[in-house]
C-alpha cells in the first residue's frame, strides 16, 4: 500500500473517532435532558396528589341565587388550592347518585353535594363510606343515618319560616280582620328547604287562628312554575286574586325565583302587588329592588356564599379533624321598614 493510501486510512479513521465520540455525546446530553424532563413530570405528578380533590355535585342552575352559589364554591377552592370535580345533576337525583358514584371511582378526597330531595342517599352514603371518603352535605339537608356523612353545611329552613311568620305576625298585629287568607308557594316537594320552610312559618302562625292558608301549591322553586301557576289562579277567579271566591290577602312564596315569577303575572294582569302581603325567601337583588319599590313586604334572606365555609371544613376533614354535625350560615330579614340607603348590592 502505498504512503498517500495510508495517509487517507489514517484521515478517515480519526473521522470516525470523531464521529463516534460526538454521537456518544448527543446521547449522553439527550438522556441527561430525560431525565430532567422525568423529573420535573414526576414532580407534577406529586404536586397533583399532594392537591385536595372534592368532588361536587350542584342540583343545577335554576335560579340567580343558584349560579351564585355555585361560583361561591370554585372561587373558594381556588383560594384553598382544592381542585374540584364538578357535575350539575339538571335537577335529577339520579344523575347526583351517578356523579358521587363516578367521585368514588376516581377516588376523590371528599365529596359535597347539594340533595335535590331528602330520601334515597343510603346506599350510595354507604359505598363512599366503604371507599374512606367523606360526605358533606350542602345547604339542603337528608334523611339519612348521621353516619353515613361528616356534616351538613347550610341555612335552616325551619328558621327562615319562622322569620317569614314573625313578619306577618308583627306586620298584622293591629288588623282587626277575623281571618286573613294566605297562599303558599311552596318549593320543590320532598326537598328538606321546602318542608323545613313550610313547617318554621307554621310553627309561628298556628296559635292565632285569624291566618289560614288556603291554598299551598309546589312551584318548584322556579320563576316559570311561579307565573304559570298565578296565570291559574287568576284565570280560574275571573281575573281576581282569588282562591275559590276567597281575596288572597298574604303570598307567602318559599324562594325569589316563585315571586318574581308570580310578579311577573300580577303585572301582566295589572294586578298591583301593593294591596297584598307578599313575603319571599332568598334575597337575591331581584327581590331586595322589589322590595324597595314597594312590591314586597319582606325579604328574608338564604345565603348562597357557603364556598368559605365550605373549604374550611373539607381541609379539616382532609386533616383528620371532625368537623360539626350542623354548620348554619349567618342571615338577614330586610322589610318594608329597613332604611332601604344602607342596603348594599347583593351581587347576585
Amino acid at each position: 500500500m502505498s504512503m498517500k493510501s495510508n495517509k487517507w486510512v489514517i484521515i478517515i479513521s480519526i473521522l470516525a473517532a470523531v464521529l463516534v465520540a460526538v454521537s456518544a455525546a448527543v446521547i449522553l446530553l439527550q438522556l441527561s435532558n430525560l431525565k430532567t424532563d422525568l423529573s420535573k413530570d414526576a414532580g407534577k405528578q406529586e404536586t397533583k396528589k399532594e392537591k385536595l380533590i372534592l368532588g361536587f355535585s350542584q342540583i343545577g342552575s335554576e335560579s340567580a341565587w343558584r349560579t351564585r352559589n355555585t361560583q361561591s364554591i370554585f372561587e373558594a377552592a381556588e383560594e384553598n388550592n382544592i381542585q374540584i370535580i364538578f357535575d350539575d345533576a339538571q335537577q335529577k337525583q339520579e344523575n347526583q347518585l351517578k356523579a358521587i358514584r363516578s367521585f368514588i371511582v376516581y377516588q376523590v378526597d371528599v365529596i359535597a353535594f347539594v340533595p335535590i330531595v331528602e330520601d334515597g342517599w343510603d346506599k350510595v352514603l354507604m359505598e363512599a363510606k366503604e371507599a374512606g371518603i367523606p360526605v358533606i352535605i350542602v345547604d339542603r339537608q337528608i334523611n339519612a343515618s348521621p353516619d353515613l356523612y361528616a356534616g351538613f353545611l347550610g341555612e335552616n329552613g325551619f328558621t327562615e319560616g319562622q322569620s317569614a311568620g314573625k313578619f306577618l305576625v308583627k306586620k298584622c298585629e293591629n288588623d282587626m280582620r277575623n281571618k286573613i287568607n294566605i297562599l303558599e308557594f311552596s318549593g320543590t316537594e320532598n326537598s328538606s328547604v321546602a318542608t323545613g320552610r313550610a313547617n318554621g312559618f307554621r310553627d309561628v302562625i298556628k296559635n292565632n287562628p285569624k291566618f289560614r292558608i288556603i291554598h299551598s301549591v309546589d312551584g318548584d322553586f322556579l320563576r316559570s312554575r311561579g307565573k304559570e301557576i298565578m296565570d291559574k289562579i287568576i284565570a280560574e277567579n275571573k281575573g281576581l286574586l282569588q282562591i275559590d271566591g276567597q281575596r288572597v290577602d298574604v303570598i307567602y312564596s318559599h324562594n325569589d325565583s316563585m315571586t318574581l315569577g308570580l310578579l311577573d303575572s300580577l303585572k301582566k294582569n295589572q294586578i298591583s302587588p301593593v294591596n297584598t302581603i307578599i313575603i319571599s325567601i332568598d334575597a337575591e337583588q331581584k327581590s331586595i329592588d322589589a322590595l324597595t319599590q314597594g312590591k314586597l313586604n319582606c325579604v328574608v334572606e338564604c345565603n348562597p356564599n357557603l364556598g368559605p365555609a365550605l373549604m374550611d371544613l373539607v381541609i379539616k376533614i382532609k386533616n383528620g379533624e371532625k368537623i360539626p354535625r350542623e354548620t348554619y350560615t349567618e342571615e338577614t330579614v330586610f322589610t318594608e321598614d329597613d332604611d332601604f340607603s344602607t342596603y348594599k348590592p347583593r351581587g347576585y
